[in-house]
């Protein structure tokens, strides 16, 4: 059985939406599940202390979740054309991981969403991909045989799923988008088997 984390970051629910979606393509594949998890809000005040659990939702994540998956869908919003800074925070501790090489040979996808269409949608996936690239993670993309990659209006990148939610956050998921969120969970799935077989 292979175990794909789906670990994300989501202010407003939309990026919570696609990790959805993203495990929903995971489960498509025979002999495969998602884990799904978040992690906490980066406080302001340097005395305050998140609770060990969310009051609703998945879990926080931690560093044996990444340890022991086999593979690892990682969402965020955009903030300035850069992942959030609570996801940043949480990668930021996986120096541990990187030393013992715990995620080299596992693939991996990238998610986020975006309140604009130029709001850095591509700029914020290729900034998630570094760090994956430098624990020596197979880095996976949507590739053009998704015919929504081709059709989308709003978000969908080669470099991995996105989402238009507006201004206000309130932009359902289109029909497109979540084709490519489900068929990138599919990807993601299917090389993670293939990797165990080889």
């Amino acid at each position: 059985m292979s175990e794909i984390l789906v670990l994300y970051y989501s202010r407003s629910g939309n990026v919570a939406e696609m990790a959805s979606l993203i495990a929903r393509g995971i489960a498509t594949v025979h002999g495969c599940t998602a884990r799904i998890r978040t992690v906490p809000p980066v406080s302001t005040t340097v005395e305050a202390i998140e609770p060990e659990f969310p009051q609703s939702g998945p879990p926080f994540a931690t560093l044996d979740d990444l340890r022991e998956c086999d593979g690892l869908a990682l969402g965020s919003p955009t903030r300035f054309g850069n992942m959030a800074a609570p996801l940043k925070y949480f990668i930021d501790s996986t120096s541990a991981l990187w030393v013992s090489g715990s995620l080299i040979g596992k693939p991996a996808a990238v998610f986020t969403s975006t309140a604009t269409l130029h709001g850095g949608q591509e700029s914020t996936l290729l900034s998630m991909l570094l760090p994956l690239l430098h624990h020596g993670m197979i880095v996976l993309g949507i590739p053009y045989s998704e015919t929504a990659l081709g059709t989308t209006r709003t978000g969908g990148t080669p470099y991995g799923a996105s989402h238009l939610c507006g201004q206000d956050g309130k932009l359902p998921i289109t029909e497109e988008e979540r084709q490519l969120c489900l068929a990138l969970g599919k990807r993601l799935a299917t090389t993670s088997e293939l990797l165990k077989k080889s």
